[in-house]
């Protein structure tokens, strides 16, 4: 049977340029000044834990929230707070960060190291606070916080783990590397899953063009006998990546409108993020880094790149000896989903996947023309959605027309843009519509408490 979901597009991949490139590690310089914005995941925004002059150890954690839907923010680094102010973030939006200059001494707070047989011991909710603690989040570009997805309603009974592997937007890398060199802590990572649902199965969902990373997990799952682990090949295609779609290509389960994918029994983690979850359970280290991919004809040095966060784009590429040609555009991210930077000063977070790199000749800008009413955009939308109803309620800001139509849904994964033939802007309205409505619901929620403060 041909593992995939229904719908979605076929880009090529452009991945072979850094697909056998093995993973760089980058230190960041002493001196330099490293960024570290309070709000790198979906939910509520970091508080400062620290104050200019305050010295702080790698691994210290640095900002929290009382929020349940929230992860703190830890350095990277050693050294010196400097300043607490607004910077620009990755996505194009301000929020305030912790600067923090490096002393180069790399002294580390303390770390904890368990052994698999240690955490069978231990309480689930002890688990899950590690997690949390350690501020992991989804590292596949959403952010959503672990621990929130490591506790799932009661009602809700887990029987699959699945293992996001299937890395299925153009030029990303850094799974597929990390699948090849780091095979033995995503197995790890994997049993302690499997110890916070016992009744569980795992599966690696994973795209069959990376046949040596394939190849790999079959003669390491074949060596362990691990029966509660399997591997699934998908047929490559995106967004095979997005959970829903992953969900229903290797399970053949839906979930709901509106619901969350404990709701059809499954949760569903990165393969990186579960090497960060190895990481923070078994050696007691936080999500202080992340791998990179870095592409484009106008990239300073093609690879994929195990940088510390914090660490700006400015100094990333002046470690990779600086800009050959100026590039015509920066995306941070994936070219589907992805956010085009016009500023290095940003840092790399918790979400940076990628680092793209574009001449003149690859990037085009294109007029939007009339809706020819094609169908493509409904054809092609994994979701079953109606993109071009949805971007006709988002241009006449019709927020009630765009709710009915389920709007909320969409994953802006792209694919509608992908093959407009109008060249439509059909995805980033939708993206900008949602943003208002999620802003004006955050403010209704927040209304009472204003009231309160007001007496």
């Amino acid at each position: 049977m041909r593992l995939t979901f229904k719908n979605g597009i076929h880009p090529h991949d452009k991945k072979i340029s850094t697909s056998g490139l093995p993973i760089e590690t980058v230190q960041p310089k002493p001196g330099s000044i490293m960024v570290y914005p309070l709000s790198q995941h979906a939910g509520a925004p970091c508080r400062a834990l620290v104050s200019p002059g305050d010295s702080v150890l790698l691994g210290q954690k640095i900002a929290d929230s009382d929020a349940y839907v929230s992860a703190p923010v830890h350095s990277s680094v050693s050294g010196v707070v400097k300043e607490i102010k607004r910077t620009l973030t990755p996505s194009g939006l301000y929020c305030d960060a912790v600067f923090i200059e490096n002393d180069g001494e790399n002294r580390a707070a303390e770390f904890t190291r368990r052994s698999l047989d240690d955490i069978k011991k231990m309480p689930r909710q002890e688990l899950v606070a590690i997690a949390r603690e350690a501020g992991i989040v989804g590292m596949g570009g959403a952010g959503f916080p672990t621990h929130v997805k490591l506790s799932p309603p009661p009602g809700d009974k887990i029987s699959a783990v699945i293992i996001n592997a299937a890395e299925c937007e153009p030029y990303l890398t850094s799974d597929h590397r990390v699948l090849l060199e780091e095979t033995e802590r995503l197995i790890d990572g994997i049993r302690v899953l499997l110890t916070l649902f016992p009744e569980a199965r795992a599966i690696i969902g994973i795209e069959s063009n990376k046949t040596d990373a394939v190849n790999k997990l079959n003669a390491l799952l074949s060596e362990i006998k691990e029966d509660r682990i399997s591997l699934a090949v998908l047929v490559p295609k995106y967004p095979q990546g997005s959970e829903k779609q992953l969900i229903s290509a290797i399970l053949r389960r839906e979930v709901p409108s509106g619901g969350l994918p404990s709701q059809a029994g499954v949760v569903v983690l990165n393969a990186d993020t579960t090497i960060a979850l190895q990481r923070a359970v078994l050696r007691g280290r936080p999500l202080i880094r992340r791998i990179v991919t870095v592409d484009g004809s106008r990239a300073p040095k093609l690879g994929n790149y195990k940088v510390r966060l914090g660490m700006t784009y400015r100094d990333f590429v002046e470690h990779m000896g600086g800009f050959k040609q100026a590039p015509a555009k920066i995306i941070s991210g994936g070219p589907m989903m992805g956010v085009c930077l016009f500023n290095l000063d940003a840092p790399i977070i918790k979400t940076s996947s990628a680092f793209l790199c574009f001449g003149e000749g690859e990037v085009k800008i294109h007029s939007e023309r009339p809706c020819i009413r094609c169908g493509r955009c409904v054809e092609r939308c994994p979701l079953g959605l109606m993109p071009l109803e949805l971007n006709a309620a988002a241009t006449a800001k019709e927020t009630r027309e765009f709710i009915q139509n389920n709007g909320m849904d969409c994953m802006e994964c792209g694919s509608c843009s992908y093959v407009c033939p109008s060249k439509r802007h059909l995805a980033q309205s939708i993206r900008t519509i949602k943003r208002a409505v999620m802003a004006e619901r955050r403010k209704k929620a927040d209304a009472p408490a204003r009231e309160v403060a007001k007496t």
